[in-house]
């Protein structure tokens, strides 16, 4: 049974292709000046859409949600905290990268919200963003050396957590010891009531050869992007690599959709979508065929090749990524409610019939 996921916005939500112009969630212009049935202030806030979006993929049974890192966006962290309040059986996955803090206040603030949500927090380090990005908040590691970075930060993070409780003792660490190039604790680790958790699934990304062997080596799951030529050599890389190590890595991918009742409808949308952007020439000339489209990016998605076509088209192609070793699917696509809602009811049963329909009973 595959999973599937669903990236949360992080600036607001609404129907516009260009970004700027969605106004859902406080992000966007101003709304428009309406005789208003409501004058009181205060009624809605800019979390009301996001929980309502979190609502959605947990109500149409979607396995979890992603609280993507976005430096110019709502801080995941709390968009992710807020997210397992909401939530009863929906893994949430925060991104974040690993200069924010360090890996030892990161594992903290997770066995609190592991005892909160039973269990159900998942981590993605975002490694490699941009140089003037990082540049900004004061990240002067830049390279493969991020990498190096993120290897230490995740086995200063498994190191001090403990897994099995262990019965409090005032400051006392439990002996974990560890002298790195970024990261230095002495007598570290968690007792009392932040023991005896399930540590954070760890999810990670990227392509290149840094990327790989930093999942090969301390990863769970990896999340790949389509490319236009497929994932399958990046995949059998990872493998490969993950094998040497004597360990076994899960595969995502993350895929924008737009998926309707007809292939007509859905293309509709596209190309509607596409004149809006004024953008020259059309949308169809970035068709890869088997439904794949590589123009996601000009709509305001942050991956450029997706899915389009009907229901039935993009789970016969969800089918054949399943096929090629896929089990985790994060899927994106704008405004988020609504979307989340034709993905739940029309597509999710369609790619897994036999985890998410019922079977019915013979009579006789």
């Amino acid at each position: 049974m595959s999973e599937f996921v669903w990236k949360l916005p992080s600036r607001g939500d609404g129907r516009r292709a260009r970004p700027a112009l969605r106004g859902r969630g406080g992000f966007g212009p101003p709304p428009p000046h309406t005789v208003a049935t409501d004058v009181r202030p205060g009624r809605f806030g800019p979390f009301d859409d996001l929980a309502q979006i979190v609502d959605a993929a947990e109500l149409t049974g979607f396995d979890g949600v992603l609280a993507p890192y976005d430096p110019l966006g709502e801080e995941s962290w709390i968009v992710a905290g807020a997210a397992l309040r909401a939530t009863r059986y929906s893994h949430v996955t925060v991104e974040f990268q690993p200069a924010f803090g360090t890996p030892v206040y990161a594992a903290k603030m997770s066995a609190t919200l592991q005892r909160h949500s039973r269990a159900r927090l998942r981590w993605q380090l975002a490694v490699e963003t941009e140089a003037a990005e990082a540049r900004a908040r004061g990240d002067r590691v830049e390279g493969d050396e991020r990498y190096r970075r993120a290897a230490e930060f995740l086995t200063v993070a498994r190191g001090v957590w403990n897994e099995t409780e262990v019965g409090a003792a005032g400051f006392a660490g439990t002996g974990f010891e560890y002298t790195g190039r970024y990261y230095d604790v002495v007598d570290g680790g968690f007792r009392g009531i932040l023991s005896g958790l399930p540590f954070p699934t760890v999810q990670l990304s990227g392509t290149s050869a840094a990327a790989l062997a930093l999942s090969a080596a301390h990863g769970d799951v990896h999340v790949f992007g389509e490319e236009r030529d497929g994932i399958a050599g990046a995949v059998a890389e990872l493998g490969e690599r993950a094998a040497a190590a004597g360990r076994t890595v899960g595969v995502a991918l993350e895929l924008p959709i737009i998926a309707r009742e007809t292939e007509d409808e859905a293309w509709a949308r596209v190309h509607r979508q596409w004149a809006e952007t004024g953008r020259p020439g059309s949308a169809a000339e970035h068709a890869l065929g088997d439904g794949r489209w590589a123009g996601f990016d000009a709509l305001g998605y942050d991956r450029p090749i997706g899915l389009v076509g009907s229901y039935e088209q993009v789970a016969r192609q969800l089918s054949v990524y399943e096929l090629a070793g896929v089990r985790t699917f994060v899927l994106a696509g704008h405004p988020n409610i609504e979307e989340i809602h034709r993905a739940g009811e029309h597509l999710l049963f369609r790619v897994d019939p036999a985890g998410r329909t019922r079977a019915q009973e013979a009579t006789a």
